[in-house]
């Protein structure tokens, strides 16, 4: 009785929120959007301005892995005119759009949030919070435990007439894409709760295929890391550890959701 007086709840809340939705005409949705564009652009743009006279300073800090694992008398290098100024200054664009991401995502809450229902409302805010600790989880976890492996690896293993010598611009690019991967590697905890709740799958079947969930992890490390079999394992276990936390927490919250008899 319980559960069928919750479920009509949910429908005739469901049916209220579609049609204030449909109350409202396209125009607002756009005036709405842009705002929210507006507040994210700015706010980037700002942080960029404010960190733009540390821009030096802030790729002196990223390039200090590679810097103190150099052989001696060896050094970074730009093969562009522009390069050293360019790196900084592309380094710094996206060290603002890192540090405006909860902003961003906040804005997308408050856009979404008029669609959402109560019920739906009450998940996504701890769901939004932990994809933005996460995503910057994946990125500390790239930069102290990742990065200094994987070049310790590569200088190490680079022959004796060979003097390391990195390209500034390719070294930023290289270490965006890896923060990149790890802070979207840090987010499948977040999706296998989301699938999870969603019924989109169950428990079971995603233990059932742990085996294969395994080998895929392996098999997508092989492509986005390093050809190196130490930048495989170390994306590819955080990621299969990582989804192991996920049915842990989808379980205990399907176990919440559950109606007791």
């Amino acid at each position: 009785m319980t559960s069928t007086t919750s479920q009509a709840a949910t429908i005739t809340e469901k049916n209220e929120s579609v049609e204030e939705l449909e109350q409202l005409p396209f125009t607002t949705h756009l005036i709405a959007l842009r705002k929210c564009l507006i507040k994210c652009v700015g706010l980037i743009l700002a942080l960029f301005f404010v960190m733009l006279p540390y821009a030096n300073q802030t790729y002196e800090m990223l390039s200090s892995p590679l810097r103190g694992r150099l052989p001696e008398h060896a050094t970074m290098i730009a093969t562009d005119v522009t390069a050293t100024f360019m790196a900084p200054f592309k380094l710094n664009f996206y060290m603002a759009l890192i540090l405006a991401m909860p902003f961003i995502l906040y804005q997308i809450w408050q856009f979404l949030a008029p669609a959402l229902y109560k019920t739906e409302k009450r998940i996504a805010l701890p769901i939004l919070l932990s994809s933005i600790i996460l995503f910057y989880a994946g990125i500390a976890f790239a930069y102290f435990i990742t990065l200094p492996a994987i070049l310790t690896f590569f200088i190490q293993a680079s022959p004796d007439s060979v003097a390391p010598m990195t390209d500034i611009n390719s070294y930023l690019g290289f270490c965006l894409k890896l923060f990149l991967v790890f802070g979207i590697t840090f987010e499948i905890p977040v999706a296998t709760v989301m699938l999870i709740l969603g019924r989109f799958v169950t428990i079971e079947s995603l233990v059932a295929k742990r085996r294969y969930i395994i080998v895929g992890c392996f098999f997508v490390a092989m492509f986005v890391t390093p050809p190196d079999a130490l930048s495989m394992l170390i994306l590819a276990i955080p990621m299969w550890l990582l989804f192991e936390l996920g049915v842990v927490l989808g379980r205990v919250l399907l176990t919440q959701q559950t109606p007791s008899p």
